[in-house]
């Protein structure tokens, strides 16, 4: 099997919407499991390397060739863009044999007549790789920022003006960096079951490094997870620490009832099942797929006091007022806190999109509230960076919904409350509104996890308890 090829097949389907790039991946590689590693691994690394560096491609290619990107035949600007991102990122590929490559792709796909195009265009971009320009940064700071960390222009201007320069450019340089797998581990685990657990994970050569929040949490840096010992006995499962954050955050009883309004895939109700051992998660969300995948997760993980439904969650079930001692909202969102490992989201979401998800938002929240009785928790969170989705519904969910804001000093670990203030400092020195418009309860009831400065995905997690 030709990889190039299968890596222009991803970026066509990718390119017509087809499917996300993170399940397409998967469903490759799984149709193509026969291919040794280092295939595996180089068609990974083009596919989601070119859609990470697609709008600083489109700008280098715009600039030495003839014909703008856009008015390209769509299989040659995939083959252009993945063939682009091996000149520059990848030296252990041969320049001429990234050429000659992608002439033969072009002509095996019924693109013959355009050999010569795709060859002189690659081969002035390889003469030249060094000295290829970028934006003038005095002149256009927006469109600089846009090209260089590969960001539609709207979203470095939403972020611009919410956390000023400095915080925008590190969340965009944290988003680029590599991000592993999370592998979460039982938290009632103990420490010597534990440790004969990652033995047998690092024999099998996997390299595993414990995240700064979380002791039962670990970034997996090499190796495959899916075949680690221990995971299909149920004894790991992916999950990011930020998810498992949300949970922390909502101290979780051992006798507690937890509704999980928007479950899929199950972490976060599976690590609540751990906490509420003698309790009971229900967890619910729109649709079977999405609760087929849930149980899938609940299955492996053996975790028995687990109930599940297909249930709309911006309908109150009326059977459930007032029973929950906590509840769970991790809502739909733009999912912007995670373009470091889906990275075609920024290039389906639009400012349009991505505000117009809040009315969605409140009227889940708003059917959810009267799940929590009297004294009991909510936890709200989302996977994006949009203060729109994140700390405004703070103040609905506060100052319309009635809910008190619960502060997550002690909830959370100290390390991360102090990056939290750091990032404050900053906003504050910007000359930045250090509370983005919050009262200090609702500010020390939030917290927004960024890239760059936290290990953790973007991430967004408040914490509400119903009045008495």
């Amino acid at each position: 099997m030709n990889t190039r090829e299968l890596v222009l097949d991803m970026l066509l389907s990718l390119e017509r919407e087809e499917d996300y790039s993170h399940r397409l991946m998967k469903a490759v590689l799984d149709k193509y499991d026969y291919l040794d590693s280092r295939d595996k691994a180089f068609v990974k690394r083009v596919t989601e390397g070119t859609l990470e560096r697609q709008l600083e491609l489109d700008y280098y290619l715009d600039s030495r060739s003839s014909l703008s990107v856009r008015k390209m035949r769509p299989l040659i600007r995939c083959l252009l863009r993945m063939s682009v991102y091996q000149l520059l990122y990848m030296d252990s590929v041969p320049d001429s044999a990234v050429c000659n490559e992608a002439c033969k792709l072009a002509a095996k796909r019924g693109f013959r007549n355009l050999k010569g195009f795709v060859n002189g265009l690659l081969r002035t971009i390889s003469k030249e790789k060094e000295n290829l320009p970028l934006p003038d940064e005095e002149k256009e700071p927006v469109k600089f920022l846009s090209v260089k960390y590969s960001m539609p222009e709207w979203l470095v201007e939403l972020w611009q003006d919410e956390y000023g320069r400095e915080i925008t450019e590190t969340i965009l340089k944290g988003l680029m960096e590599i991000h592993p797998v999370s592998l979460r581990l039982p938290s009632g685990l103990s420490d010597e079951h534990r440790n004969v657990l990652l033995s047998r994970m690092e024999s099998a050569g996997a390299k595993l490094t414990v995240s700064r929040y979380l002791p039962y949490v670990y970034l997996l840096t090499r190796g495959e997870f899916s075949s680690l010992p221990g995971f299909e006995e149920g004894l790991c499962t992916v999950q990011d620490v930020s998810s498992a954050l949300a949970v922390e955050a909502a101290e979780i009883g051992e006798t507690d009832f937890v509704i999980d309004v928007c479950a899929a895939p199950g972490g976060k109700s599976i690590l609540a099942a751990e906490k509420a051992r003698a309790g009971k998660v229900l967890a619910r969300d729109i649709s079977e797929e999405k609760i087929c995948r849930t149980e899938e997760n609940i299955r492996r993980m053996k975790a028995e006091n687990i109930e599940t439904e297909v249930h709309d969650g911006t309908l109150t079930d009326e059977e459930l007022v007032g029973k929950a001692d906590v509840v769970l909202l991790d809502v739909p969102c733009s999912g912007l806190g995670v373009m470091g490992k889906k990275r075609d989201i920024k290039y389906r979401v639009t400012r349009e999109s991505a505000e117009g998800l809040t009315e969605l938002q409140k009227r889940i929240v708003r059917a959810s509230v009267p799940y929590v009785k009297p004294g009991g928790t909510l936890v709200y969170s989302t996977c994006t960076i949009h203060r729109q989705e994140n700390e405004d519904m703070v103040r609905f969910i506060t100052e319309v919904l009635g809910l008190e804001p619960v502060s997550l000093t002690g909830v959370l670990p100290k390390s991360l409350l102090g990056e939290k203030k750091h990032l404050q400092n900053i906003l504050c020195r910007a000359g930045e509104e250090c509370g983005i418009g919050l009262t200090d309860a609702q500010r020390d009831a939030c917290i927004q996890l960024l890239p760059g400065y936290m290990e953790a995905d973007g991430f967004f997690i408040a914490r509400f308890r119903r009045k008495k």
